[in-house]
């Protein structure tokens, strides 16, 4: 039952992270200004998007990690 509102909450929170860089790179390039200036922001924008989410990947895998060890942990008990 906690894994599955884990999982509900953890989908909800991607999902919310993704409609708003989609959201932020569709307002950028709807933005009234030139072309090449607009790239260079959508660029830099998704450059800083993926740096954030590789590390929240990281963070997350070390916290699934932390918890397979304690069951296991809780388990040979």
């Amino acid at each position: 039952m906690q894994y599955e509102d884990n999982a509900r909450t953890f989908n909800f929170v991607v999902g919310l992270l993704f409609g708003m860089a989609v959201g932020a790179g569709v307002a950028l390039l709807l933005a009234p200004q030139s072309g090449r200036r607009a790239r260079r922001k959508v660029a830099s924008a998704v450059a800083g998007a993926r740096e954030d989410l590789g590390e929240r990947w990281d963070e997350w895998t070390s916290d699934v990690r932390s918890a397979i060890e304690s069951g296991r942990r809780r388990f040979r008990m």
